[in-house]
């Protein structure tokens, strides 16, 4: 299987080390086909993106496009989960500015209703420690992630599982159903094969991604790609390989 593709890097505008341009040499380096910048939302409290850079990332990437006509670059964000009732921290007004969306539950997003906000970061925290709280939270956090899904046009599920307990099967049942890719994360080890091929027998999609912080991380998949692979998947059923069928958005 070959990835052509990666649509999950962070730059200087959220939390990674590079620039957008940095990012796009190191994908055309790689001899990807296309790539996508995907900086936090500005929901979080550390490393959200700024509301006022939202619009120059996206003329920044307008600029260099002709630069590299070699490689397609996609303008997105990472929205962050950030209620029980699965809010996004991106309005329509951002969502109509980008190319790709992607979404994701992450400890420090923060919403107007501060007691939603402590109910669900909260919940995950003591989910470490208690497993009456664990069992809970599960179902908290797996109906936020599905609700999230049928409200918003996500085109990928970040690493799924990583930050909160969720049910796989639920989860990719909603993504399946909404045509929204999960994530198999070269950087975080939670979707493991068993849950690959639980949510693989839903029907869904997946997308193989670096989640890039640094420009030579980018295109970096060989450990989820390698876990694709012993999950049983081929190139139809992961949305940036070649050989893809369901086509390119």
């Amino acid at each position: 299987m070959k990835i052509f593709a990666d649509y999950h890097t962070h730059t200087l505008y959220s939390h990674g080390k590079g620039t957008i341009q940095q990012n796009v040499e190191a994908a055309q380096r790689k001899g990807l086909k296309e790539i996508a910048i995907t900086d936090h939302g500005p929901g979080h409290i550390l490393y959200g993106v700024k509301k006022k850079d939202i619009l120059k990332m996206k003329k920044e990437i307008e600029r260099i496009r002709p630069l590299f006509p070699q490689i397609r670059i996609r303008f997105g964000l990472e929205a962050n989960i950030i209620g029980e009732s699965g809010q996004l921290d991106v309005d329509g007004e951002m969502i109509r500015q980008l190319d790709i969306l992607l979404a994701g539950y992450h400890f420090g997003a923060l919403s107007s209703n501060l007691g939603s906000t402590l109910k669900i970061h909260g919940g995950n925290i003591l989910a470490r420690y208690f497993p009456t709280v664990d069992r809970k939270i599960r179902v908290l956090n797996t109906d936020a992630v599905v609700a999230a899904i049928y409200q918003y046009p996500i085109d990928i599920l970040t690493h799924p599982g990583a930050k909160a307990n969720i049910d796989t099967k639920e989860v990719a049942k909603a993504a399946a159903q909404r045509g929204t890719a999960m994530e198999i994360n070269s950087s975080h080890d939670n979707l493991t094969i068993e849950y690959i091929r639980i949510a693989a027998k839903e029907g869904v999609k997946f997308a193989i991604s670096s989640d890039a912080h640094r420009p030579e991380e980018v295109g970096n998949v060989a450990l989820a790609l390698q876990k694709a692979m012993e999950a049983g998947l081929d190139a139809s059923q992961v949305i940036n390989a070649e050989g893809y069928r369901g086509g390119r958005k």
